[in-house]
C-alpha cells in the first residue's frame, strides 16, 4: 500500500497532460495484456486439443499397424511415410514394456531404459496424460488396452510450446509497437486538446500580474471568445473566468468610486466646517483686540459667533443623521397623514419665501396615510421646498402636489425656475452637491452645505420609498413616492 501511495503521490505531482497520457498508456497496456493472455490461452487450448486428437489417432493407427504388419513386427507403423518426428509408440504386455520406439530424423529408434521407465504406470483407459521423458521432453501420451496387450502412443508437446512462445513474442512486439504509436498519438492529441486550457491559464496569469491595488483598473485581459464555448469543459472554465474578471473590474471600479467619493466628502466636509470655525476664530480675535480699542461691538460679535456655531452644529447634525441612516438605525414608526404634513410644510415655506408663488394641490383617491417617522418625513418635504425656494429667483411659481392612488402616495414639488444643468442631474442627490453657480439664488440667502437633497433621499429610502427628479430649462420637478399605510404594515424603516 505504501508503494501505491508513493506512486499516486508522484502521479499527482505531474502535469495534467502527462497524467492523461500515462493513464491512457496504462489502460491500453492492460487491455493489450489481457487480450494477449486470452489469445495465448485460447490458442494453447486449441493446440493441445489438436495434439490430443493426433495422439488418439496415432494410438488407433498403431493398433491397425500391429494387426496388419508383418509377423513379429509390432511397431511397424512408425516406418510409414508421413510420420511426424518425435512420434512415440510402445507395446506393453502386463506391466512390462516390451517394445518402445520414437521417430527421429534418421528414422525410428528404440527408447533407452530411462526413457522407458518414464512411460510406466500410465492408465490404460484412453485418457491423455503429460509425461516428461528424459532426453525427449514433455509428451502427451495415451494407452489403449486390447486383450492382454496395451498399445501406448504419444506426441511431443514441444512443438505446441514452440508455437505458443512464438505467438507470445509476436504479440509482445505488436503490443509494444501499438503502445508506442498509441502513446505518441495520445500525447499529440492531448496537447492539442489542452491548448485552450493553456490559453485560459495564460489569461489568468496576466490578470494576476495586473496592478489591482491602486489607480483605475480597466481593460483586463479576457479569455478569447473561441475558448468560451459553454458546451465544452474548457469553455465553461473560460466563461467562469471572464465573469470573475468582470466582477473584479466592477468591484475595483466601485472601490475607486467609493474612495473618490469619500475623499471628496472629507474635503467638502472639511471645507464646510472650516468656514464657520474660521469665522468664530476671527470674531474671537477681534473681540480680544476690541476690549481696549473699542473696534467692535461685543453684542454684534457674539451674535455672529452664535450664528456660525449654529451653522456648524446643523452641518454636524446633518452628517450624523446620514451616518445613522446608512447604518440602518430604526426610525419611529407611526401612521402619518401626508396631506396634513405637506400642507404645514407649504405654509412654513410660504412664510419664509413670500416672494415666491406657492400652490398646494391634493389629488387623493385614498387617504394619504403612510407608516413612518413624522419629523423625518417633514424634513424631506421641507428640504425639497427649501431647495426650490433658494435656487429659484423671486416670482417663481412652486406647485406642491400630493397624490394617493394604487397603494402609493406621491409628493411632487414643481417649480418653473431655470432648471438644473444636465451635468448636475446624475449627482444631485449626492452629498455636498450644490448648484449655486448654475441656478439662480434669491438675493440675500446664504448657501447651504449641499446636504439637503442627500438627506431627503436617505430618509425616503429608509421609509421604503424612492425619490427622483426631472429637469429642463423652465421647469424642475422632484417626486417622492412612499407606500400607503394600507399596503405596507409597520416596517423596520432601515436603509436597504
Amino acid at each position: 500500500m505504501t508503494a501505491v501511495r508513493r506512486a499516486l503521490a508522484r502521479l499527482r505531482g505531474r502535469s495534467l497532460r502527462a497524467r492523461m497520457v500515462l493513464v491512457h498508456a496504462v489502460t491500453l497496456a492492460v487491455v493489450c495484456t489481457a487480450m494477449a493472455v486470452a489469445t495465448v490461452l485460447v490458442q494453447r487450448c486449441y493446440l493441445i486439443r489438436d495434439l490430443d486428437q493426433r495422439v488418439t489417432d496415432a494410438a488407433e493407427h498403431s493398433q491397425g499397424g500391429r494387426e496388419h504388419g508383418p509377423p513379429g513386427a509390432s511397431l511397424g507403423f512408425l516406418n510409414e511415410r508421413g510420420q511426424h518426428t518425435g512420434t512415440l509408440a510402445a507395446l506393453v504386455e502386463g506391466a512390462r514394456i516390451t517394445t518402445a520406439e520414437v521417430v527421429t530424423d534418421e528414422g525410428p529408434r528404440t527408447l533407452t531404459t530411462a526413457e522407458r521407465a518414464a512411460l510406466g504406470g500410465l492408465p490404460t483407459d484412453g485418457t491423455l496424460h503429460t509425461r516428461t521423458i528424459p532426453g525427449l521432453g514433455a509428451y502427451r501420451l495415451t494407452a489403449v488396452a486390447e486383450g492382454g496387450t496395451t498399445m501406448l502412443a504419444g506426441l511431443p508437446v514441444g512443438s505446441v510450446q514452440h508455437m505458443i512462445d512464438s505467438l507470445v513474442v509476436v504479440e509482445a512486439g505488436i503490443a509494444g509497437l501499438g503502445l508506442v504509436l498509441a502513446g505518441s498519438v495520445s500525447a499529440v492529441a492531448t496537447r492539442r486538446q489542452l491548448r485552450p486550457l493553456r490559453r485560459v491559464a495564460t489569461t489568468a496569469v496576466e490578470v494576476s500580474h495586473a496592478p489591482l491595488d491602486r489607480g483605475e483598473v480597466s481593460g483586463l485581459t479576457r479569455v478569447p471568445a473561441a475558448d468560451t464555448d459553454p458546451r465544452t469543459e474548457v469553455g465553461q472554465v473560460g466563461v467562469a473566468l471572464n465573469r470573475l474578471i468582470d466582477h473584479v473590474e466592477w468591484s475595483l471600479r466601485e472601490r475607486q468610486r467609493t474612495e473618490e467619493h469619500m475623499r471628496r466628502f472629507l474635503a467638502d466636509a472639511s471645507h464646510e466646517l472650516r468656514t464657520p470655525l474660521a469665522s468664530i476664530a476671527g470674531y474671537a480675535e477681534l473681540m480680544l483686540m476690541g476690549v481696549d480699542t473699542g473696534r467692535i461691538e461685543p453684542e454684534l460679535a457674539w451674535r455672529r459667533v452664535s450664528d456660525q456655531s449654529a451653522r456648524m452644529t446643523g452641518l454636524v447634525e446633518d452628517l450624523l443623521l446620514l451616518a445613522r441612516l446608512e447604518e440602518g438605525r430604526p426610525l419611529e414608526a407611526a401612521e402619518v397623514n401626508l396631506a396634513t404634513l405637506v400642507g404645514d410644510a407649504v405654509w412654513d415655506a410660504r412664510a419664509a419665501g413670500s416672494d415666491h408663488h406657492w400652490q398646494l394641490v391634493l389629488r387623493l383617491d385614498a387617504p394619504a396615510s403612510v407608516v413612518g417617522d413624522r419629523s423625518r418625513l417633514h424634513q424631506v418635504v421641507a428640504n425639497l421646498l427649501g431647495n426650490a425656494r433658494v435656487h429659484t429667483p423671486a416670482g417663481t411659481s412652486i406647485t406642491v402636489t400630493v397624490e394617493a392612488a394604487d397603494g402609493q402616495c406621491a409628493i411632487r414639488v414643481h417649480d418653473d425656475g431655470p432648471g438644473i444643468p444636465a451635468g448636475l442631474l446624475p449627482t444631485v442627490f449626492e452629498r455636498f452637491t450644490r448648484g449655486d453657480a448654475s441656478r439662480s439664488r434669491a438675493p440675500g440667502t446664504e448657501g447651504g452645505a449641499g446636504l439637503g437633497l442627500a438627506i431627503a433621499a436617505a430618509i425616503t429610502q429608509a421609509h421604503g420609498g424612492r425619490v427622483g427628479v426631472d429637469s429642463s430649462p423652465g421647469g424642475t420637478e422632484f417626486t417622492v413616492t412612499l407606500p400607503l399605510a394600507g399596503t405596507a404594515a409597520l416596517i423596520s424603516l432601515k436603509v436597504p
